[in-house]
């Protein structure tokens, strides 16, 4: 295996880390006190926050030293972070999962459906966009700054 393959493979996981930035928001939101509340509210107690700031410490550390460990630790920690949000979903006892989309999935909508939906702006926008008329324009805009 190459130099530039080690690279490679070692880099595979360099999708999950976040600008470093937002590691900072996540640990001043969690330190907030709304979410302090918010946490007593939900749990009975304040929870852990200091994961936040160990990755924004790894993240800077990786960014601007380009430090082999803390990248390693960062990416540990993304890792766990994943698997405790999925956590829930792997273990779902009550659902069958597919293995591919039900025959139908793409059948037209009934008749009724699709009256009722006839001149909603959906519909509208998507017959311009499909007929290439669509008109875009300042003028048209429905969108207002404040």
């Amino acid at each position: 295996m190459g130099e530039a393959d080690k690279e490679k493979a070692s880099r595979q996981y360099d999708w999950s880390i976040r600008p470093c930035i937002l590691y900072k928001d996540e640990y001043d939101d969690c330190t907030s006190i709304k979410a302090r509340f918010h946490q007593y509210f939900i749990f009975g107690e304040s929870i852990d926050c200091n994961q936040w700031k160990i990755d924004y410490d790894n993240c800077y550390q990786w960014q601007k030293y380009k430090s082999e460990e803390a990248y390693a630790k960062l990416i540990q920690s993304e890792k766990q972070r994943r698997i405790n949000r999925l956590q829930s979903h792997y273990q779902n006892n009550v659902w069958e999962r597919r293995e591919k989309p039900p025959e139908n999935w793409n059948a037209p909508l009934p008749e009724w459906m699709e009256k009722n939906f006839e001149n909603s702006y959906l519909q509208i926008r998507s017959k311009e966009m499909k007929e290439g008329t669509e008109q875009v324009s300042p003028l048209n805009s429905k969108c207002t700054i404040l």
